[in-house]
């Protein structure tokens, strides 16, 4: 059964009629095969299992199927900053794997304590004392603790359609209905606000919705003394929402007005995705937590943490992670080399050059395209949104699933989030010419479904 187009929220479905036309159409016989054996032996769940295609290689941008397909992702679940294989990253896991790969909890080893020393010298203002974890739910988790123990407080306010992982502390702050839908009472103390530029808002829209948006958050922390924290993603990755610097600003003002806490989730866009190597740069503001995740770890090693104002190092007598893999040497060295090839090869130049050429670029498509009603990029994180009607915004969630396939054939590979927005997360090592050939695969993608 087809699922509802219009019920998506974060991500691309994998139980449509759609995917399994092109499932039919494109893959072999063995690669069904091995699709059919994995869908029985792990349990189901949206968006993943079961699975689109199986993979046997991935290197650089891209992606090779078991048929022998090479695909340019732009996917990549946002961990792969300096590319897939990146032999830099390679050698340092290779090295430290040879020397310590381990790191027993109750010691420490320098290859922590200079990673620890790395983000620090990087992160602005007094974001001076970190803690590590094996993944970026853990680390939301971590920085959820942190906040209820360092203010007394326990209430959290965060936005409707956000992700902050998929735990049941982390869904309980986000707001996703994929992740929330169905699950029971979630962790208590929760509040929700709109999120920035929703097109939902009971607000309206534009920057003085976005305001009066501040203004409910303002009135919340009026009536509520026990909230401990403001959660948010300070650009929100899925469909690339990008907060004016007069909203952030104000928020941060709000949260000093009231005592809260600010914690900025950046699993997905910190380490040069938007051109800085923390996202919150842009803004000129300084959290109070923030959270990194995903490509930290080089695209090979699920590696994680946050970094906090040093006044917050006050739980010394209980464990806010202690997490089996939490100082894992190896990780360390992945995120050493990562952040050490990002400066190495001016990857920030890079992203905000090649921010001004999708600019450009998808703009053209824009232009060309009636269905594609606004065009958001930051860095080398951009998002197509396509509409049936310009006036009205009505998503055009049909035409994105179409497009999307059309893309997967002839090479690109990316995710449709909200229902109908292209959401493109191209590698940092993406070069002009290989960006070239992606939007030239969904220029004769939008073509085809759209004017055909």
């Amino acid at each position: 059964m087809d699922i509802r187009i219009n019920s998506r929220i974060e991500g691309d479905i994998n139980g449509t009629d759609a995917r399994q036309a092109w499932q039919d159409e494109h893959l072999s016989e063995e690669t069904l095969a091995v699709l059919e054996q994995d869908s029985k032996l792990f349990l189901h769940q949206s968006m993943s299992t079961p699975c689109l295609n199986a993979i046997v290689n991935a290197e650089g941008i891209y992606l090779e199927d078991q048929d022998g397909r090479k695909v340019i992702d732009f996917h990549g679940n946002s961990v792969h900053q300096v590319g897939y294989k990146n032999e830099y990253v390679m050698n340092a896991i290779i090295a430290q794997m040879q020397q310590l790969p381990f790191l027993p909890r109750r010691y420490t080893s320098k290859i922590a304590i200079q990673l620890a020393q790395k983000l620090i010298e990087l992160a602005p203002g007094d974001l001076n004392k970190v803690l590590f974890a094996p993944g970026g739910t853990s680390a939301i988790g971590i920085a959820l603790k942190l906040a209820r123990r360092a203010t007394g407080k326990h209430k959290m306010i965060s936005t409707w359609d956000s992700f902050h992982g998929a735990s049941l502390d982390a869904i309980s702050v986000g707001g996703e209905s994929v992740f929330r839908s169905g699950i029971g009472p979630l962790m208590s103390g929760t509040e929700h606000m709109m999120p920035y530029n929703s097109y939902r808002s009971i607000f309206g829209e534009g920057e003085a919705a976005n305001a009066k948006n501040l203004d409910y958050l303002a009135y919340m922390l009026e009536r509520e003394e026990d909230v401990c924290a403001v959660i948010l993603e300070p650009i929100r990755s899925t469909d690339v929402q990008i907060p004016s610097v007069a909203y952030m600003q104000r928020l941060r003002q709000i949260c000093d007005d009231y005592g809260v806490l600010l914690i900025l989730d950046e699993i997905p866009t910190a380490l040069g995705r938007t051109g800085t190597m923390f996202v919150h740069e842009h803004y000129g503001i300084v959290p109070d937590i923030v959270v990194i995740g995903k490509g930290f770890g080089g695209g090979i090693f699920p590696m994680a943490g946050i970094i906090a104002r040093e006044h917050l190092d006050i739980a010394g007598d209980i464990s806010l992670g202690h997490y089996t893999h939490e100082k894992s040497a190896v990780g360390c060295a992945a995120a050493l080399a990562t952040i050490a090839y990002i400066e190495q090869e001016n990857l920030l130049e890079h992203a905000k050059n090649m921010e001004r050429w999708l600019l450009v670029h998808l703009q053209e498509l824009q232009r060309k395209y009636a269905v594609i009603g606004d065009v958001r990029v930051k860095g080398m994180l951009a998002a197509i949104e396509l509409v049936s009607n310009r006036e009205t915004k009505e998503k055009e969630a049909a035409g994105a699933e179409k497009v999307l396939y059309e893309c997967l054939s002839r090479g690109l590979s990316f995710k449709v989030s909200s229902g109908n927005v292209i959401t493109l997360v191209p590698p940092l090592i993406t070069t002009a010419e290989q960006m070239e050939e992606a939007i030239a695969i969904l220029d004769q993608a939008l073509e085809q479904v759209f004017t055909k």
